[in-house]
């Protein structure tokens, strides 16, 4: 070793290393604070080059007819929505003979949750 050491000062491996909690508090969290911005530069770099994007397409003009007659609105066929719903309710271990009825819900904070959901899922 080289030098006298100091009262404050610990040699590890032939290096001086400090004891002071400041310093160590501040490297430790410089080098957090540096991971998280990498980490989100890398984010931002993932949104630039997503290649699971759909390509957006531009919109063409296409020529309207005049008058188009009106079609009614398609009848919605909720079999597989009812079959589903059985077999998540089967899976919970009742049978057929305890479900009384399927319908909508009635109330309009179920709507509302789902329609807020639907759209902080198209935003992200």
């Amino acid at each position: 070793m080289s030098g006298p050491v100091e009262a404050n000062e610990v040699i590890l491996m032939g290096h001086p290393v400090t004891t002071n909690p400041f310093i160590i508090m501040l490297i430790n969290m410089t080098v957090v604070f540096a991971v998280l911005i990498g980490l989100s530069f890398m984010i931002c770099l993932i949104h630039v080059v997503d290649p699971t994007k759909k390509a957006e397409e531009k919109p063409t003009a296409a020529p309207t007819p005049a008058a188009a007659p009106v079609a009614a609105a398609p009848v919605a066929d909720n079999s597989v929505v009812i079959a589903v719903i059985s077999a998540a309710v089967a899976a919970y271990g009742y049978s057929a003979a305890n479900i009384i009825a399927i319908r909508p819900a009635g109330n309009a904070v179920w709507k509302n949750a789902g329609r807020m959901a639907g759209i902080q899922n198209s935003v992200n």
